[in-house]
C-alpha cells in the first residue's frame, strides 16, 4: 500500500469544511469513552466495556439498518461475572432509543484507534481540499454525507445479518477519493512506497487512487486477508463508486492541474510556457 503525503494541485479557496471535519473527528475521538486508555498504551476491562457500550449506542449496525430495529441485548458498560466465574462486559436490553438511519451519521465520526483516525484524516486532508474547492463548501458537505450514507447502507445490504458495529469516516472519504479520481486524474501525488525503505515517488492520481480502489475491491472479496479482516472494505468500494458518480457532472468544467516539472518516470517533463 502506498502512503500519500502531498498532491501537486493548488486550491483557490481555503477548505474550511475539510478542516472542520478533521477537527470534529479528532475531538470526538479524544472524547470517546475508553480511548484514554488506548492513548496511554493500554486499557483495562472497565474502559473496554464502556467503549463497547458507547460504540453500540452510536455506531451503525448492519442488522439494525436493514431491519429498522435495535438489538435485543447490548453492552451496558458494566462489568459482570457469569455463573462459571468468567468476568466480562454485561449485556442487557437497551435502555435508550436509537435511530438506525441517524447512526450512520454519528458513525462517520467514530474511530477505534489512533491508526484508524490518522489514516483517514491523512487521506481527507490531501484529497478533500481540491474536491471541496471544486464543489464549494455547501455542496461538498452534502457530498461527504451522501457518500458516507451510501457506504454505510451499501455495506449493510451486503452484510444484512451482521451485528458488528460499523465505525469510521473511511466510507465518506472513499467517496472523496472517487471524486478526486474523476476530477483530477492527472494531478501528481507524492507518495511513500515501501520497498525495503520508504521511497518517495511522484505518481499520477489515477495510478495512486486506482491502485487503492483495486486493493479495496480485492480485499472486500476476502482475497489477501482472513475473512476480509475487521475492515469494512465493501463500504470503501461503495463509497468510492458513489463519489465517482456524483462527481461526473463536474468533470467538464474542472480546470486541469498544473503541468509537472522536473524528472518524472525517468524522463524530463517539458516546462509550460506562458506568454
Amino acid at each position: 500500500m502506498v502512503i500519500p503525503v502531498h498532491d501537486v494541485n493548488p486550491v483557490r479557496r481555503t477548505p474550511w469544511v475539510t478542516y472542520a471535519l478533521i477537527a470534529a473527528n479528532v475531538l470526538v475521538f479524544l472524547s470517546t469513552p475508553g480511548i484514554a486508555g488506548s492513548v496511554a498504551g493500554g486499557s483495562d476491562l472497565s474502559q473496554t466495556c464502556h467503549l463497547q457500550a458507547f460504540l453500540d449506542h452510536y455506531a451503525a449496525v448492519p442488522r439494525e439498518l436493514i431491519h429498522h430495529q435495535m438489538q435485543r441485548l447490548v453492552p451496558t458498560g458494566d462489568i459482570g461475572r457469569s455463573a462459571s466465574g468468567h468476568v466480562g462486559c454485561v449485556v442487557a436490553p437497551p435502555g435508550y432509543d436509537k435511530s438506525p438511519p441517524l447512526s450512520v451519521l454519528t458513525a462517520m465520526f467514530l474511530h477505534g484507534s489512533w491508526l484508524h483516525l490518522l489514516g483517514n484524516m491523512l487521506f481527507l486532508l490531501i484529497f478533500g481540499n481540491n474536491v471541496e474547492d471544486r464543489m464549494g463548501h455547501i455542496r461538498f458537505t452534502l457530498f461527504y454525507v451522501v457518500c458516507g450514507y451510501a457506504a454505510g447502507y451499501g455495506f449493510a445490504v451486503l452484510n444484512a445479518d451482521s451485528a458488528d458495529p460499523l465505525i469510521g469516516a473511511s466510507g465518506a472519504i472513499a467517496g472523496v477519493l472517487g471524486a478526486y479520481l474523476v476530477l483530477y486524474p492527472k494531478a501528481r501525488v507524492w507518495v511513500l512506497v515501501p520497498f525495503l525503505i520508504f521511497l518517495p515517488l511522484r505518481l499520477p492520481a489515477w495510478l495512486v487512487l486506482g491502485f487503492w480502489f483495486v486493493l479495496q475491491a480485492f480485499y472486500s472479496a476476502g482475497e489477501g486477508v482472513s475473512a476480509a479482516g475487521t475492515v469494512a472494505y465493501a463500504a470503501h468500494v461503495v463509497g468510492f463508486l458513489a463519489g465517482m458518480v456524483l462527481a461526473l457532472p463536474l468533470k467538464a468544467g474542472t480546470p486541469p492541474p498544473p503541468e509537472p516539472r522536473g524528472l518524472l518516470f525517468g524522463r524530463r517533463a517539458q516546462p509550460r510556457h506562458t506568454w
